[in-house]
């Protein structure tokens, strides 16, 4: 064999070329900006229908990019959504079902001895953060982390506001929050987030970068300005939003969400950064309707899961396009993980939707979930209980059909969504054919991912 020999010059050449290469493919890797919402319900924007609420910098998403019109949130409150949404999982793998304890609730109205919940997400999960970490991401969290006591234990790099808290103590300067240093007596807390988020990407604009912003807003207190309150107490109520405050704190955030997108575009990042909008769970019932969908927060309707979902990333999503495949935020996990090049974990139950961010088919497949526990009631007539917004169930998409099975006592409920998307005819009795059939994919789902369901009686349950 003959030996093949090159001058220096040749060699640093090579070598230049490589590193320059090798500079360009890290360029190509886009930054993230995932944006998450407390408590926002699918309605709740105005680009999403709403006519009283105002939203144009979220809206400018939506017409920048595509907008997923049948996606859902991987819980119906807040805490095992967002462990599904760092994790890539299902509830089922990661054992946070709700918020705190599981039998919440009356105990003389529980039939079942709930599965008991776990309130964090264990360490040995690997969150989003650390995937992208590891891929040479700088990473930040601004707002309600909710899963551990420290988000900087989980893969971010900075941590502005996030522990283990559901919500705000308040949302004005003092914050009364540690991991937050306090503002101006009287600063609102979406404008701060933004204003740190804005400080660190100027930082870090130089690395491929990942921001969370995991918003509080539009959570419990509902404390908004009172400016942006005036502006909605004068503005023409519309059904079914109609609360100023509540459009207040939806304004807010808006304008925070405003905030970062124009620092992207000051810093000439825009071109390739990846944003996305969505929220945890539906709204909270107090304060806003999901209408036309029924349910909300706390609840296994389309009103208590289906979320807006807005992703622009120029060259890769078409502006302005909408796509109706059916998406779980589990799949958010893989996607980012894909466009980023970071290695991916042993298990993950979502699928990567980078082609469906091009206006490509993904295959078709069942979205589930798994809720082994106890919500009190808001007494609405949206329940189908008396005193829980939900009670022990699990819940499968498959098409246009959706399967809803109550572990109290095995009774089911059908809806085809596509006919029905407001859920108003249950279809179980109908066409029982169906509903087995759906059962049955369900049932080898739970056993797959060996999803706990209670069986024990209660003895202090008291039958109304």
């Amino acid at each position: 064999m003959r030996t093949l020999h090159f001058p220096l010059s040749a060699i640093i050449g090579l070598l230049a070329l490589a590193c320059s290469s090798s500079l360009h493919a890290e360029q190509k890797r886009p930054n993230i900006v995932l944006i998450y919402a407390d408590d926002l319900g699918y309605t709740d924007l105005s680009c999403q229908g709403s006519t009283y609420y105002k939203t144009p910098n979220i809206d400018r998403i939506a017409k920048e990019g595509v907008t997923f019109t049948q996606a859902y949130a991987a819980a119906a409150n807040c805490a095992p959504s967002r462990a599904s949404l760092m994790s890539g999982l299902y509830t089922p793998r990661h054992g946070v079902f709700t918020v705190g304890n599981s039998d919440r609730g009356k105990a003389k109205h529980r039939k079942l001895i709930p599965i008991k919940n776990t309130p964090r997400l264990d360490q040995k999960f690997t969150t989003l953060g650390e995937a992208l970490k590891s891929a040479g991401y700088r990473t930040c969290v601004a707002g309600k982390w909710h899963i551990s006591k420290d988000p900087t234990q989980d893969g971010f790099d900075t941590n502005y506001g996030g522990n283990t808290s559901g919500h705000p103590k308040t949302y004005f300067s003092p914050y009364k929050n540690p991991n937050l240093k306090d503002g101006p007596k009287g600063e609102h807390l979406p404008e701060r987030l933004a204003r740190d988020v804005s400080s660190w990407i100027r930082d870090h604009k130089a690395d491929p970068f990942f921001v969370y912003f995991p918003f509080y807003s539009v959570h419990t207190p509902i404390q908004a300005r009172a400016d942006l309150t005036k502006k909605y107490s004068e503005r023409p109520k519309s059904e079914p939003h109609h609360n100023p405050k509540y459009a207040a704190m939806i304004e807010a955030m808006d304008l925070a969400v405003g905030q970062v997108l124009d620092t992207l575009d000051q810093l000439h990042l825009s071109d390739n950064t990846l944003v996305i909008f969505t929220s945890d769970n539906g709204p909270h019932g107090t304060y806003s309707r999901a209408t036309p969908l029924r349910g909300s927060k706390g609840m296994y309707y389309e009103g208590g899961i289906r979320e807006p979902f807005l992703a622009k990333l120029p060259g890769t999503i078409k502006a302005g396009s909408k796509n109706d495949t059916p998406i779980h935020q589990v799949d958010l996990f893989p996607t980012l993980l894909s466009l980023t090049k970071a290695p991916r974990p042993e298990l993950i139950d979502g699928v990567d939707l980078t082609p469906a961010f091009k206006g490509e088919p993904l295959p078709p497949r069942s979205l589930f979930w798994h809720f082994p526990a106890y919500l009190q009631g808001y007494h609405n007539d949206e329940q189908k209980n008396l005193h829980f917004r939900t009670t022990p169930c699990g819940v499968i998409r498959d098409g246009d059909w959706k399967l809803i099975q109550y572990f109290e006592d095995n009774s089911l409920e059908l809806y085809n969504l596509k006919d029905d998307l407001s859920e108003a005819n249950d279809l179980a009795k109908k066409d029982p054919a169906k509903a087995q059939a759906l059962l049955k994919k369900l049932q080898a789902w739970q056993s797959k991912v060996q999803a706990p369901i209670p069986t024990e009686l209660n003895p202090k349950y008291q039958q109304d």
